[in-house]
């Protein structure tokens, strides 16, 4: 039997952060089940219900941190709004504005046929698309 906070400590562990209090609560939310993407003010909401006290200010840093760590990638859908992706494996997105929801798109969903031209001494180190969506007007 593993205990309530084992996965959430060990993925800090992991990455070598140490294990506050406020961090393995919001460990425990994001990272104690299937993948997904929160916002701070969503991930705020859901540690009121698990009473635990964490302000909004902790959660951003603690986001970014994570970011930082490798444990989450940031996702910014338009200058107002940005997710954090449980799966920081490369993917895409799909932003479906009205439903203020954002999901994966597999990478080969969708193809990139050409790239920029590089600047010398540089590499591309990845590509994040996001692909914004909403309801057609009839």
């Amino acid at each position: 039997m593993t205990r309530p906070y084992s996965n959430a400590l060990r993925c800090l562990q992991d990455v070598g952060l140490r294990p506050t209090r406020q961090r393995l609560a919001l460990a425990k939310l994001l990272f104690d089940g299937e993948d997904r993407h929160v916002t701070a003010e969503l991930l705020q909401k859901e540690v009121g219900r698990i009473d635990a006290k964490v302000s909004l200010a902790t959660i951003y840093n603690t986001l970014h941190q994570f970011t930082e760590a490798g444990l989450l990638k940031e996702v910014v859908v338009n200058p107002g709004k940005t997710y954090f992706d449980t799966n920081v494996s490369d993917h895409h997105h799909l932003y479906f504005k009205e439903e203020d929801k954002l999901i994966d798109l597999k990478s080969d969903e969708l193809v990139i046929s050409t790239l920029p031209n590089v600047p010398e001494g540089k590499k591309i180190s990845g590509i994040s698309v996001v692909v914004h969506m909403e309801n057609c007007q009839n």
